[in-house]
């Protein structure tokens, strides 16, 4: 970074880069000045000690390498009308020091205040580089086939379309598909799970994945800026601007909290002044009171919640990231953690949505024919039953026509000439619609179906068959057990596939026959009942709106669509389902950590300011307090990203 960032309360959470000499040079200086003055004083060196006003200037030679910056950011703050700083309090501890005669205190103060802010500024900074080198694991090289060979390039300069050669070890620099026979790849980088991932000739292989078989060669679809894990890094960078309600909270409290300290600091002076003016048997001493009030003053920044709590959801954000999990902001990485409902759609998000073709049934038409105009209809379409459907045509040799006038309604299915012929390719109620009749045994079939009909008359149906995701009954358990009590299914499938496939889960509320209005409206009143915190977890085009009205959208990124991806709060990069209890379990942690940080420093300031002002604490004390708990503060964060999920 080369701009200094200033937290609400004055304190640079980030000094600048741009150090003309190094960081603790300054700090040297003035340390060993106040040695100096220190030794001088214990050996009891009779010209230093028996001038008070060559201490005085010794000292503030002393206090001018570490003070100058720290008034000149007071001052400043003063002029931007924002005078409730660490600054503006440090200099008047030290200001109020001298006065008084604690002249190597006043240097200890600033001293030690310095060297603790550039420590706790470098710890924010390693922290803030660790995520971003735990998640930014794109490969810096590219092996480009250029005239028949392999040129090591920057992958910037490699276009679409061109042939990138990774070798065993090596990670994929690009987006692309598999131009050779395939290969074995490591995908722990993108989605945090340690089996590897065998893919095919044609197969989509993404950026940040290494290959561990044999060399592998890919056709390049996407340029290095719009890769997968570039747009996964835009998130996680993006997702810091967006606060949870406890970094909100903590900026307010700083605004507030601040000035109050300066005033009790005042009272703490001007209190016991008045009390002596009506009690003369109180001994009032204007020193020991106003030495007091500067420890009352030191120890009242409270940095160590502005800079930890940020740093404390952007680790959060970064250990979900490391496990394939996105969150588009600290305050979906909160909300999580209060879900009491998850709604989840069926195709693609706890099943497979890899569909197979198990029958073609035919009426009046030879069943070739049927699957060949069925097929071309849904050329285009994105849906799984669509593309299962060609799939099967391909296999089976079926030759596909370009459909013409296509018109693709949701939850309905297409409508479109083929070869002159006006096909439709859907469900029961694409039929029902358009007035067509048909079978009535066709309600009671359980099985996922594509009705036919051609020119205005039913011409059959093809059977499909669907499969489970592998982990998505625990995804269901593991939410039960973690007190989400309330798990649905929201399908536009046919209610008795819906309900069969709820059953087999073990959800108990399952809804079918979905449009997706339907399933907005049904989200909506899952949300307006009172202390509801409600998720929904799609893959769909159709699930774009429902994704955004829940209080937390979660999508399935892998075979997500894009308006899914993008209306979403939660991105699952694994298509994985249990994920989502893994994205409760991290919100958790990160929640727990964070008021853990908030816990003790309000504690520990607390216990120090009480002994300040009892006279038990001196100005040394109270500055590494307040850098000792900042400090803390910072490593009880970063223990978010080594934690196993």
């Amino acid at each position: 970074m080369n701009q200094t960032q200033t937290c609400s309360c004055g304190c640079h959470n980030h000094h600048k880069e741009e150090h003309r000499l190094p960081p603790f040079l300054m700090p040297a200086l003035s340390l060993a000045m106040l040695v100096g003055g220190l030794l001088l004083s214990h050996f009891d060196f009779t010209p230093f000690t028996d001038n008070r006003l060559l201490q005085a200037a010794w000292y503030l030679l002393a206090i001018l390498p570490v003070g100058i910056p720290v008034v000149r950011e007071a001052a400043e703050g003063l002029l931007a009308k924002d005078p409730f700083n660490e600054f503006t309090l440090m200099s008047v501890a030290c200001i109020g020091a001298f006065c008084i005669g604690e002249f190597p205190e006043a240097v200890g103060v600033m001293l030690f205040y310095t060297v603790g802010e550039t420590l706790q500024d470098r710890a924010v900074e390693k922290a803030r580089r660790n995520i971003a080198t735990l998640i930014d694991v794109r490969g810096d090289r590219a092996r480009v086939v250029r005239d028949g060979k392999a040129v090591s390039v920057d992958p910037k300069t490699v276009a679409i379309g061109e042939t990138i050669e990774v070798r065993p070890g090596e990670r994929v620099p690009l987006d692309g598909v598999i131009a050779s026979d395939g290969g074995v790849f490591d995908t722990s980088a993108l989605t945090g799970e340690s089996m590897p991932r065998t893919l095919e000739r044609g197969d989509d292989v993404l950026a940040g994945m290494i290959s561990t078989g044999a060399t592998v060669r890919v056709t390049v679809t996407k340029e290095y800026g719009q890769s997968t894990l570039s747009r996964i890094l835009e998130l996680v960078r993006d997702a810091s601007e967006r606060k949870a309600r406890s970094e909100l909270f903590i900026r307010k409290f700083a605004r507030i909290y601040t000035p109050t300290v300066m005033a009790l600091a005042l009272l703490l002076v001007a209190v016991p002044w008045i009390v002596s003016l009506f009690t003369p048997s109180f001994n009032y001493e204007f020193a020991q009171w106003l030495y007091r009030a500067l420890v009352f003053l030191v120890i009242s920044c409270p940095c160590a919640l502005v800079v930890s709590i940020p740093l404390g959801y952007f680790a959060g954000i970064g250990a979900a990231a490391r496990n394939g999990i996105l969150f588009k902001g600290g305050n979906f990485l909160e909300t999580v953690t209060r879900l009491t409902t998850v709604a989840f759609d069926k195709t693609g998000t706890l099943t497979t949505g890899r569909f197979s073709v198990e029958n073609v049934d035919s009426v009046g038409l030879p069943k070739e024919e049927l699957t060949a105009l069925l097929a071309s209809a849904e050329l285009h379409s994105t849906h799984p039953l669509s593309r299962a459907l060609a799939d099967y045509a391909e296999a089976t040799g079926i030759r596909l026509q370009q459909p013409s006038g296509v018109t693709e309604t949701a939850g309905y299915g297409v409508e479109a000439m083929v070869e002159g012929r006006k096909v439709m390719a859907g469900n029961l109620r694409l039929l029902k619609k358009n007035g067509i009749a048909y079978p009535e045994a066709l309600e009671a079939i359980k099985d996922t179906i594509i009705a036919g009909a051609v020119d205005g008359r039913y011409a059959g149906f093809v059977t499909l068959a669907d499969t489970m995701k592998p982990d998505a009954a625990r995804a269901v358990t593991d939410l039960r057990q973690m007190g989400v009590g309330e798990v649905v299914m929201l399908s536009g499938d046919r209610k008795e596939i819906v309900e069969d496939y709820a059953r087999r889960l073990g959800i108990t509320e399952a809804h079918g026959e979905l449009l997706p209005q339907d399933k907005a409206e049904a989200v909506e009143r899952l949300t307006s009942a009172p202390g509801k915190v409600v998720a929904f977890v799609g893959d769909g085009m159709n699930d774009a709106p429902v994704l955004a009205l829940s209080d937390i959208g979660i999508a399935m990124g892998g075979l997500g669509s894009d308006a899914a991806i993008e209306s979403a709060d939660v991105v699952i990069q694994t298509d994985n389902p249990a994920r989502v209890a893994t994205a409760v379990k991290i919100g958790r942690t990160t929640h727990t950590i964070v008021k853990e940080n908030i816990i003790a420093a309000i504690a520990i300031k607390a216990a120090v300011l009480a002994l300040g002002a009892a006279g038990l604490a001196t100005l040394w004390a109270a500055v590494f307090a307040d850098v000792g708990v900042a400090l803390l503060a910072v490593l009880n964060s970063m223990r978010i990203l080594w934690k196993k999920y």
